[in-house]
């Protein structure tokens, strides 16, 4: 499913992590000049003003902060961004000290300030993710599980079971976490650009809850970061630019969580054997497809799931808010299978395509494809 944009953007983003990783080496060996003026190391004919021991100490240490925070950000090191951004604050008060001479080291200090911003942005974030995941797996018991037996889906219906029998969980004990990461493209408008973007996501089956996290390439310059969460019954929705600028946050209206509860649903055939789970109920439509519903803290949904004759999941589609906000109607919401991946002896459909299937026509908004999956 990789594009050739993907692939370019991908390229392009190593080469600019590698340039800027460069400029922070490059910027901390001329603050070096300042400790040679001070130490009458060499000619620093440039330098009209003085610059005193002391000062040439500052302007070294400020360097070596440069420096090491370059080597942390090529060795991907979360605390990159707190030496860069130390070291800028530094940096500038020495080079206001000698305007005339060091005033064009302000440009290196301007892009590193906002690219660290960004990368403290990025770490806050991601420290965010990793406590909301821990609240979402804490109290999991995930030894001595059941093991799933044929008489144990004898009650959901004949299409159901096709479903269980084909995918292979028959046999195998019932999940209760789930860990996977994805890939694929999304835009935000029918005629918008497809912006690669990769995702991790963390469910807990037994107390249903999920908390997705995503990087989106919205240019060589510019990436986004989202995570939508369902947690205790409440969805909540989080979209930042740059790591750092809100252009979406929202949480704990019946929108957002009706909506969460939906794509719970939804994402339950990447771990089927959650079909077993008491806060779902199944009521057969047809020989090929059964409306399932969700119940989570008083609260439920509904949605059709479609199989193939075979037991192979085609499809679910539900009426959903197309968005947030008070104004936001019900629409059609359509999440179609194209692929199936066999992982840990369980079939899923690992490629799917997100569809609102609007009154002007179809918007497909996102293409995913399933790389990793991990259960307990």
């Amino acid at each position: 499913m990789r594009s050739a944009s993907h692939v370019r953007l991908i390229k392009s983003d190593e080469t600019m992590k590698i340039v800027f990783g460069i400029l922070l080496f490059i910027h901390g060996l001329i603050h070096f000049m300042g400790f040679a003026k001070a130490f009458d190391f060499g000619s620093m004919a440039h330098f009209t003003k003085e610059v005193s021991k002391p000062m040439g100490l500052l302007w070294s240490l400020t360097g070596l902060l440069f420096i090491v925070s370059g080597i942390l950000y090529l060795m991907k090191k979360e605390t990159w961004p707190m030496l860069a951004l130390s070291a800028v604050v530094v940096s500038q008060i020495l080079i206001f000290m000698v305007w005339k001479d060091a005033k064009f080291g302000t440009i290196a200090n301007v892009v590193i300030l906002l690219i660290g911003i960004s990368g403290y942005g990025h770490h806050q974030f991601d420290k965010m993710i990793r406590t909301e995941t821990k609240q979402l797996l804490q109290n999991i018991q995930a030894e001595n599980l059941p093991v799933i037996s044929k008489a144990a889906i004898d009650r959901l219906p004949e299409i159901v079971q096709k479903w269980m029998q084909s995918s292979g969980v028959v046999g195998k004990e019932k999940i209760v976490s789930v860990r996977l990461k994805q890939k694929g493209e999304m835009r935000t408008k029918p005629e918008g650009k497809w912006m690669p973007f990769t995702a991790e996501q963390y469910f807990n089956v037994k107390n249903p809850a999920f908390v997705w996290s995503t990087k989106v390439e919205f240019n060589s310059m510019v990436n986004m970061v989202g995570r939508d969460k369902l947690i205790d019954g409440k969805g909540e929705m989080l979209i930042k630019l740059s790591n750092v600028i809100p252009v979406v946050n929202e949480g704990n209206i019946e929108k957002i969580n009706s909506g969460a509860m939906l794509r719970y649903m939804a994402e339950m055939v990447w771990f089927p054997s959650a079909a077993l789970n008491d806060y779902i109920k199944w009521e057969p439509i047809d020989a090929n497809s059964v409306r399932a519903t969700f119940t989570l803290n008083g609260k439920s949904v509904s949605g059709v799931y479609e199989f193939s004759s075979e037991g192979n999941f085609k499809s679910f589609e539900a009426d959903r808010y197309y968005g947030g906000k008070d104004d936001s109607k019900l629409e059609k919401w359509k999440v179609i299978a194209s692929d199936y991946k066999e992982f840990n002896g369980v079939k899923i459909p690992n490629e799917c395509s997100v569809i609102w299937k609007l009154e002007e026509g179809d918007f497909n908004w996102l293409n995913l494809e399933i790389t990793e999956l991990e259960t307990e």
